[in-house]
């Protein structure tokens, strides 16, 4: 859950439409692989995965911090964290996403990216200006039903791939990753989609075992995926990581 910290109250540095702002997390070394970070949180997402940790961030509604004091706190920040991350919700729901990145490579840092697929065309237009993104991937790509069971959404599983076939023909830095259960995705659906992955040049590959919410109380087994998958991925992938909770 993002991180609220106390903002001074600063004039707006943008026109009155600007990122609509859901959390910050100040300071983190594990949103951006190899650089110390702030995450930004931004309102909106269009999927309801039943894993979702950020669910409070699925709607779009006024918040505590506006952009305009995020990017004066990230002015004072200058020197002291080496990236800034747009993750959510879902950060390519906002139409201000472009212009605030500017902003943030204006001031020097890098610019990080944690999305999940849902808009190809606002994904298009920021990646020449990313350094990194996290990109999910939830289940197959060619298995349209599993992963619309997943997202409840119709659709979302174009809509993924589009955004990969983008991230991949751009060449920008990325990690895929899936978050995994095995009332979803098989140890043969994840090889599946592991070897497609693999198959179209991806050389780094985050399996994410989901924790327990709400929605889906019972926690995963340690026995999955078995080791024998576990294995295969190692090979297929160049950098391959496991996480569990």
């Amino acid at each position: 859950m993002p991180h609220r910290i106390a903002l001074t109250p600063e004039r707006a540095t943008t026109a009155a439409r600007a990122l609509q702002v859901g959390g910050l997390t100040p300071f983190t070394s594990i949103d951006y692989p190899g650089k110390l970070s702030a995450v930004v949180y931004v309102q909106g997402c269009p999927l309801r995965c039943s894993y979702c940790h950020n669910p409070h961030l699925q709607q779009r509604c006024a918040g505590t911090q506006t952009w305009g004091a995020v990017h004066a706190w990230l002015q004072r920040r200058v020197g002291l964290v080496d990236a800034v991350v747009f993750s959510g919700g879902e950060p390519t729901v906002d139409p201000m996403l472009e212009d605030a990145m500017r902003q943030v490579r204006a001031l020097g840092f890098a610019v990080g990216l944690h999305s999940a697929g849902t808009h190809p065309r606002r994904l298009q237009s920021v990646l020449p200006l990313l350094d990194w993104i996290g990109l999910d991937v939830k289940a197959p790509l060619h298995d349209a039903a599993t992963y619309e069971r997943i997202t409840g959404v119709r659709g979302s599983a174009a809509q993924a791939e589009a955004c990969l076939q983008a991230v991949l023909g751009a060449g920008v830095d990325c990690e895929l990753r899936t978050t995994a259960h095995p009332l979803w995705l098989s140890d043969a659906a994840l090889l599946q989609l592991a070897e497609d992955l693999a198959e179209r040049g991806v050389r780094r590959y985050a399996l994410q075992i989901a924790r327990a919410t709400e929605a889906q109380p019972a926690p995963v087994a340690t026995d999955y995926p078995q080791p024998d998958t576990l294995a295969r991925l190692q090979v297929l992938f160049t950098h391959f990581v496991l996480r569990r909770a």
